[in-house]
């Protein structure tokens, strides 16, 4: 296909493709003439993983880039795809610096909650960072608030883990697979937060007796 079907089968303007392609986030198409190229299924793919990375993500272009060389290294083990694209994260995969101010012990913790949940992670997951440096500020506020306290939290998000890969289950293709993964979870997390809000208020009515005003 011309780059124009290109564009408007992706999604992806024309001249945005030509900057990925400047850039090598996109891979040149196969030449006709000067200045011409055809290209295929696979330039469509890996737009839109592109875009997923870009423009939903919020990688940089530098960060998005890195991601895709180890997701095509990877490309026939759909569990390290779709760990590479849903561990990066705007914050953490340009500079791949790890945070060293916290305490061993809020590590630990971490661990020992990983461990009572049965879950297999990555020793440089992300999100381990996040869980520590919240147990952290939680102490520094004297709130009495240890790791057992988010096993409720962590049994639930292994539930929602599941629903979400149930969703993508049937893609053969790991980098759609990919794609469809790292936009449901990026879009769907403000609602899962907007739910939970709703699901406060509900609960209080209903522990308080109050509710709706009735007609």
């Amino acid at each position: 296909m011309r780059i124009s079907e290109l564009s408007r089968r992706s999604g992806v303007p024309i001249t945005t493709i030509k900057y990925y392609l400047r850039e090598g986030l996109l891979p040149p198409g196969r030449a006709t003439a000067p200045n011409q190229a055809e290209y295929d299924e696979s330039h469509v793919r890996r737009l839109r993983l592109v875009r997923a990375l870009v423009g939903v993500r919020g990688l940089s272009v530098g960060a998005a880039k890195e991601v895709l060389g180890g997701v095509y290294e990877r490309e026939d083990d759909p569990h390290k795809v779709l760990g590479l694209v849903l561990g990066a994260t705007a914050e953490t995969a340009d500079d791949g610096e790890k945070d060293t101010d916290l305490e061993e012990a809020r590590l630990a913790e971490v661990d020992a909650l990983l461990d009572a949940l049965g879950w297999q992670v990555s020793d440089d997951a992300a999100g381990k960072a996040v869980i520590a440096r919240t147990l952290q500020t939680l102490a520094d506020l004297g709130m009495d608030y240890d790791w057992h306290r988010l096993l409720p939290y962590g049994e639930l998000a292994d539930r929602i883990a599941a629903v979400d890969l149930d969703g993508i289950e049937d893609l053969r293709d790991p980098l759609e697979m990919a794609e469809r993964a790292l936009v449901l979870t990026v879009l769907l997390e403000p609602v899962l937060m907007a739910l939970r809000r709703l699901a406060q208020e509900s609960q209080s009515a209903a522990r308080r007796g109050a509710g709706p005003a009735q007609p």
